[in-house]
């Protein structure tokens, strides 16, 4: 047996038992948390992948999924794993099969334009999927706070 599968365990393992590991490792490593500390988690990732970075300047920002985005293939896989994480924090709050459908859309929409050459980095900077799914997850964990940070107030006239 080498380092390698006795270190992570996988030595005659099937794909699907690693991939079933995998999920419970992932499950084991957010189980426990609150809603608020899953929060706080989603909107820091979100903040990393979709704004983490402004053009001098100008008011554009862009995260990791713009940069990542520039590698072909592998970028855009690592960006939507880490996307996914946010769906994943999402379901454990209980979210609806709606609300995480419209998540994963969010996710999708991202790897499959993302891939495009050229079109799919500009993309990036414009369609922010984990901003999106982050603001979902707020507005399911506090339905009241959410729709009233959306809520403009209204001008009085004279």
């Amino acid at each position: 047996m080498t380092g390698r599968t006795e270190t992570f365990g996988l030595s005659g393992q099937s794909a699907w038992a690693r991939g079933r590991a995998s999920a419970e490792y992932l499950h084991d490593l957010t189980a426990g948390m609150s809603h608020e500390e899953r929060l706080a988690q989603v909107k820091w990732l979100a903040s990393m992948m979709d704004d983490r970075f402004g053009v001098p300047g100008t008011k554009l920002r862009f995260g990791m999924d713009s940069v990542l985005g520039l590698f072909p293939g592998l970028g855009d896989l690592l960006t939507s794993a880490i996307a996914l994480l946010i769906v994943h924090h999402a379901w454990q709050t209980g979210a609806s099969k709606l609300m995480l459908t419209r998540m994963l859309g969010n996710v999708g929409v991202d790897f499959v334009v993302g891939a495009i050459p050229f079109v799919g980095d500009l993309f990036d900077f414009v369609f922010k999927a984990n901003r999106k799914n982050a603001r979902l997850l707020e507005e399911h964990l506090h339905p009241q706070s959410a729709k009233a940070s959306t809520v403009r107030p209204r001008l009085k006239r004279n």
